[in-house]
Formats: structure tokens, sequence, C-alpha cells
């Protein structure tokens, strides 16, 4: 009985100092781990989300795809009735073919002025020849006329004729200087049916982007969510018609506390545990920091200005970059939960 009463008086000491070292051991660990790590699970997978908008309106008239499926960039989605697009593109090439049948005209009107400036010109050096015979017959005229050589009435008839031919060659300067104003007249009538049919070209070219904006495609690569676009459907201009989670822009937003942050530096590892799959060991790295904490960018910010302050820890986010497998990386989903844990040291 002693020696049974030895060993149980001893069993509980024994008990106790395994329970100690247990406890110091976890402790110790625990205490070097938190001076070389900094761990959170309020992080979630993040992916670049592209919402896909109708640029004009219209009804939808075919859909060539599945919610959640995957597409390429450029690939043919939703295709919108493109009838009044079409007629409206018709209507502005019938625009601008008639301002272009205007230049022709223009062109015509140039060359008939031109014509018409050279005969102008021609008849000047006639009535200057002519004005030039008048004045020496009025000059040889007049000496006769002193002579008495002639009669009155022949002096007075090349006189007539000098003053004729003066003024016929007033006649034809005035002429010309007209038909060159109307030459300068008809080339910026020229100009502005060349002006009419940049104008009428940049209405084709509009209407050629409507009508191309009538065939959605996809902006990027990656997976369709979130159909919200039917057939016979009529959208407008900037509506949402779905969206596609990008491929290959996975990326994990851990939320850490403002304490955490002092030893976190950009480029340092990660060891990542990923809720739904957990047994996959996955690694990362610290990418960049939000230059504000999560709740300046909520819909109702907090004003410490106003009424009673209660102190609370404030969390910032961190996007964290994913190395892993592509076979892993095929099976996350934005929004999965994940625990991460940073390597500072």
């Amino acid at each position: 009985m002693k020696k049974e009463e030895k060993k149980s008086k001893l069993l509980i000491p024994i008990i106790l100092f395994i329970v100690l070292i247990i406890g110091a051991t976890f402790g110790i660990r625990t205490y070097l781990y938190s001076q070389s790590h900094e761990d959170t699970d309020d992080a979630q997978i993040d992916a670049d989300i592209s919402p896909v908008v109708a640029r004009v309106g219209g009804y939808v008239d075919s859909i060539f795809f599945e919610e959640n499926q995957h597409v390429t960039e450029g690939q043919k989605l939703v295709k919108l009735d493109d009838r009044d697009f079409r007629i409206k593109l018709e209507q502005a090439s019938a625009a601008k073919n008639g301002a272009s049948a205007t230049i022709g005209v223009s062109k015509s009107q140039i060359s008939a002025t031109s014509a018409n400036s050279t005969t102008a010109k021609s008849n000047i050096e006639s009535a200057r020849v002519r004005l030039w015979t008048a004045n020496q017959d009025f000059t040889r005229y007049s000496n006769l006329i002193k002579e008495g050589a002639i009669t009155q009435q022949q002096f007075d008839q090349v006189k007539a004729e000098r003053d004729a031919a003066k003024a016929a060659f007033e006649a034809a300067q005035d002429q010309y200087k007209a038909s060159l104003e109307q030459v300068g007249t008809t080339k910026s009538q020229l100009l502005v049916s060349n002006t009419g049919v940049d104008q009428r070209t940049a209405e084709v070219d509009f209407a050629k982007l409507q009508l191309s904006y009538t065939l959605v495609n996809a902006p990027v690569s990656g997976t369709v969510s979130r159909k919200n676009v039917q057939k016979g459907q009529l959208v407008q201009a900037g509506q949402t018609l779905f969206n596609i989670v990008n491929d290959n822009s996975l990326f994990i937003t851990a939320n850490f506390k403002e304490t955490q942050l002092e030893h976190l530096r950009e480029g340092e590892k990660v060891d990542i545990k990923i809720d739904a799959f957990p047994d996959q060991k996955v690694e990362g790295k610290v990418y960049n920091f939000s230059p504000a904490t999560g709740a300046k960018f909520s819909l109702l910010p907090p004003d410490n200005a106003t009424g009673n302050f209660v102190k609370v820890v404030q969390r910032v986010p961190v996007k964290i970059k994913i190395n892993a497998d592509n076979a892993l990386m095929a099976k996350l989903r934005p929004g999965m939960s994940v625990k991460v844990s940073v390597l500072t040291k």
C-alpha cells in the first residue's frame, strides 16, 4: 500500500511537469512564430472582373454563349438588331455621294471661269491694240486739222473712234477683273464642297462605328458570369449585359490589422491556406498595399469627429500574388476564403 501511495504521489507531479513542458514548448514556438510571421484569416480570392456594356441601344437579335462558358478575347457574344443602323449608314453614304457630286460641279465651274478669264485677257490685248491705233490716228488728224488738210467732220470721227477704243479697253479690263473674281469665288465654293465631303465622310465613319457596336465582342479572355440579357430584350446604351472573370488575374486581398503592418514589405513570401483545398500547399508574395483602410472606401465611412469616439483597430487591404500550378488556379474562384501567413524575417 505504501508503494502504491508513493507512486500516486509521484504521478501527479510528473503529469504536471509534462503539461508544463508541453505548454512552455507551445508558448515558445508560438512566440517565435509570431516574431517572424503575420497571419490573418480575413482574406479572400479576388480577380479582375470586366463588365460588358452595350454601346448602342437596340433589341437583342442573337446570343452566342451560355452562362459560365469560357470565351476568348474578340469572340462574338451578342448581336443586336442592326437594321436601323444599316439604314443610317446608307443615308450617310448617299449624303456623301451628293456632296462629292458638288465637287465635280465646282471643278467644272472653275474650268469655265478660267476659260472666261483667258478670253477676257485676250480681249484686253485686242482693245489695247485698237486704242493704240486710235491714238495714232488722233495724233495725225490733230496735226492735219491744224493745217486745214482735213475737214472737221473727219477729225471728229477719228476722235470718236479714239474715245470708243478707250472705253472698250477699260471695259475689257473690268471684265477681266470680274472673271478673276469669279474664279476665286468658284474656288471658294470648291473648298466649301470639300469641307462638306469631309463632314459627310465623318458621318459615314460614325454610322459604320455605330453599326459595328451592334456586335458585342468579348473584351478579354475569361469566363462569362451573371448574364443579364435574353433574346428579344431591349437594351439601352450603357447597360451592363454580363461580366467576364479574366483569365490569369487571380490574386488575394488580405485585410491586415493596422498593428500588423510594421514588418510587412512588398515581395515578402506568403504561405496560403485555401479553405476549399486545405491539403494544397500554395505560396505567394506581397504585391502592394492599399492607399487607405477599407473603412474609407465603404458606402458610409466613419466620422470620428461626431458623437462618442470608440477606437477600433482598422484593417488595410494588402494585395498578394498567387504562385500555383495551372490545375489549381483553374479551380479557384473569386470570393473563396483563405488564410495567409507572411514571413517577415
